[in-house]
């Protein structure tokens, strides 16, 4: 088992469906759906909920992330298009983005099945808290740009791509940890943590928080810890999880959706002082060593000697640009080449003029410019801590 790179907390089985505008068209009338009655926040406990919350996310061209409460509600909505089996969740989908650039490492899991054992590659090792084989797959839709909804009073048109995640999802619900973790952890020189977004119990939260730290006290004091956050199914507790992190990560990783829901509006992504201003409430409420975010358009590390997050920032980029141009089973080849690119021409002036401005306690890198038809949205954030991990590991063998 390679310990080097730890990876965790859990994995899923997703359905990603082939989206066909034809098919939601038919249940907004199906269910006569009103344009009125859009919400991304109302629960979703039907499949006309979970339709009235998609065409939420669509109308606003955003991504997220949505428990259902019930997997026939998942199974129902996925019968009604093409769709196909992977593997996801943040650690299993870094580790198979770094498995791409011949890098090794261990997940941790807390739900296994023959599905996940087949598609594992090898150089990917598992623990599992799991004791017995169970299924609760997760629900993904990856809708285009430019796509065009019209039903009713309903006409949308996707301004951008993205995609919206659905899941109940018992095992990392529970998030039970393996008591294998902690010896895992003992030679690790990276441990990426990830996962509690699922929880929804605070008691259950507060025992996971302990235990997670227990495990982490025999991580090398060389080991570096990256959080990577996520879309919680109960938002009010993404606050448990930061406070009682903060301390024992050195970086705190997400992304824009998750930056804009913490300072409370919506960004423009583009504008510099508004950044700033946004950075420095960002730090005030997560004030971790270092703070990364990755955005479309650029992705930055904030906090003291920012630079030295270079190398980790320009492989989170390229390996998440990879997988949007290449989609699943992109080659290191696929990597090197997408390396080669040109910078985004508006992410380029954003981060000239945001590293003038901060100095160093900013380390800002633009974007790849990618033009694909069907760029593949699913994964990019976990694909971009795949290719950070990926390249702190290769700094250290390096050095």
């Amino acid at each position: 088992m390679n310990n080097k790179l730890v990876l965790g907390l859990g994995g899923t089985v997703d359905y990603e469906i082939v989206w066909d505008s034809s098919v939601i068209e038919g249940l907004i009338s199906e269910y006569r759906v009103s344009a009125s009655e859009l919400s991304a926040s109302i629960p979703v406990d039907s499949e006309r909920a979970l339709l009235l919350t998609l065409l939420a996310f669509l109308r606003d061209g955003v991504g997220g992330e949505r428990f259902v409460t019930s997997s026939d509600i998942v199974e129902q909505f996925a019968s009604r298009f093409d769709r196909r089996l992977t593997l996801g969740g943040t650690c299993v989908r870094a580790a198979l983005a770094m498995r791409a650039l011949g890098v090794d490492s261990t997940v941790h899991l807390v739900s296994i099945d023959d599905t996940v054992r087949e598609l594992l590659p090898a150089g990917v090792d598992y623990l599992c808290s799991a004791s017995e084989d169970t299924t609760d797959p997760h629900l993904i839709v990856q809708y285009p740009e430019g796509e065009r909804i019209r039903s009713g009073d309903i006409d949308l048109v996707m301004p951008h791509p993205n995609r919206v995640i659905y899941a109940n999802d018992p095992p990392n619900r529970e998030l039970q940890l393996s008591a294998g973790l902690g010896a895992a952890l003992a030679e690790a020189e990276v441990f990426m943590v990830s996962g509690f977004n699922s929880i929804q119990e605070p008691d259950v939260l507060e025992q996971r928080l302990v235990s997670l730290k227990e495990h982490m006290a025999q991580l090398p004091a060389s080991a570096v810890v990256f959080y990577e956050d996520a879309g919680f199914h109960v938002p009010e507790m993404s606050q448990q999880v930061r406070d009682s992190i903060v301390g024992a990560v050195d970086i705190y990783s997400m992304n824009e959706d998750e930056m804009q829901a913490y300072v409370g509006r919506p960004l423009d992504l583009l504008d510099v002082g508004g950044m700033c201003d946004a950075l420095a409430e960002l730090q005030d409420l997560i004030p971790a060593d270092a703070l990364v975010v990755h955005s479309k358009y650029w992705s930055l590390a904030y906090g003291a000697d920012a630079a030295k997050h270079d190398a980790g920032l320009r492989g989170g980029i390229t390996m998440a640009s990879t997988r949007y141009r290449h989609g699943d089973g992109f080659t290191a080849a696929d990597y090197e080449s997408v390396a080669e690119l040109s910078p985004n021409a508006l992410g380029a002036e954003f981060a000239e003029s945001i590293n003038t401005k901060l100095g160093d306690s900013v380390h800002c890198l633009p974007g790849i410019t990618i033009d694909v038809e069907h760029p593949t949205t699913i994964g990019l954030g976990d694909t971009f801590v795949g290719g950070f991990v990926a390249a702190l590991h290769r700094h250290s063998i390096a050095h």
